[in-house]
């Protein structure tokens, strides 16, 4: 029986409007997590991942209280070339640290960065570094130095970017940590750098509070002040959060081995070998810096320069090739570096 032109119509109306309005009780088409990753192995690699340990009839699904993954800060979520962050805080304080003790004005390495040589600031050695970093905190309360760092932070700038470094973070791995957060993992903040310095800017930065971020401490004193109790910062060395000091860190602040660990350089080796040396699924990713044009390029990894800023050696590519970590390759595997691109 032929029904007409306008029935037909009338029934293809009706099982339109009976569409919309169950995809409207769907809610909207999920948009996809990861827009600034390209298509190829490395996403791949993380969203298998995270399938594999987040579906329940999965043989390797994780419970939800033990979905861990740590991130390290400088070189894998946000720019480390041509000098650390942190480094670079410190070395803006100098003029700040000398005037409150006026004493260190002769004394080194106060006294070569105050000189304003460059190349003689650059040579400096690890152990001047470390003093310089230790003075830029110490005597300031807990409150005290997070301000100081949130004051610099809004106004430095990066000088080959000319931005905030707080806007030097990679779009890709942000977007990593939230697609992990989204499928029920706690994402922590695992650095070399210091502790109370990241932990100034994490969660507005990277959405990451400052209870799971793990980093280099410096000893802490305490005390009844003016009526308050305060917390105050000490030049003395507590705690080095890198190479063989992640793991140990993971275990003392985390207390549970990550399921899934993201580095780029052979100072989070361990960090990684920690993350996957347990049966299950487990995900290692290291971020190869091979794009000059869109940030920097740099190993000696593959043939690409060497430095020691962020070192990415040779063998330590050939052990994540060897252990099934995944390499990811700044320049092929994300369609950008940062939101502004």
């Amino acid at each position: 029986m032929n029904l007409g032109p306008s029935i037909a119509r009338r029934s293809l109306l009706i099982a339109a409007a009976a569409l919309l309005a169950a995809c409207a009780q769907l809610g909207p088409a999920a948009s996809d997590p990861l827009p600034s990753w390209n298509e190829g192995p490395a996403r791949q690699a993380l969203v298998e991942f995270v399938r594999k340990t987040t579906d329940a009839a999965s043989p390797q699904f994780v419970a939800p209280a033990e979905r861990v993954a740590t991130f390290d800060q400088d070189g894998t979520l946000w720019v480390e070339q041509p000098m650390y962050a942190q480094v670079v805080f410190a070395l803006d304080r100098v003029k700040e640290v000398v005037k409150a003790q006026p004493a260190l004005a002769g004394e080194e390495p106060f006294k070569t960065v105050l000189g304003g040589d460059r190349a003689a600031i650059a040579r400096l050695k690890t152990e001047d570094i470390l003093k310089l970093v230790a003075a830029s905190q110490s005597g300031l309360t807990v409150e005290g130095f997070h301000q100081a760092v949130k004051a610099w932070a809004a106004t430095a700038k990066h000088p080959k970017f000319q931005r905030p470094y707080t806007e030097l973070v990679y779009a890709p791995m942000l977007e990593a940590m939230k697609y992990l957060r989204a499928n029920g993992y706690r994402t922590y903040i695992v650095t070399g750098g210091g502790q109370e310095f990241v932990r100034a800017f994490a969660e507005a930065v990277y959405g990451v509070p400052p209870e799971q971020v793990v980093g280099t401490m410096w000893k802490m004193g305490y005390a009844i002040k003016a009526g308050l109790p305060t917390l105050t910062n000490e030049p003395a060395f507590f705690f080095n959060n890198d190479r063989e000091g992640k793991p140990v860190g993971i275990n003392m602040i985390i207390g549970r081995r990550p399921q899934a660990a993201f580095g780029n350089s052979d100072g989070d080796r361990q960090m990684i070998e920690w993350a996957t040396g347990a049966p299950g699924a487990r995900l290692g990713m290291i971020v190869l810096h091979d794009d000059a044009q869109r940030e920097h390029a740099y190993g000696p990894a593959a043939g690409l320069p060497d430095s020691r800023i962020g070192t990415f050696t040779q063998a330590l590519y050939d052990e994540a090739k060897k252990q099934g970590w995944t390499v990811i390759s700044m320049k092929n595997d994300w369609k950008r570096v940062f939101a502004f691109d």
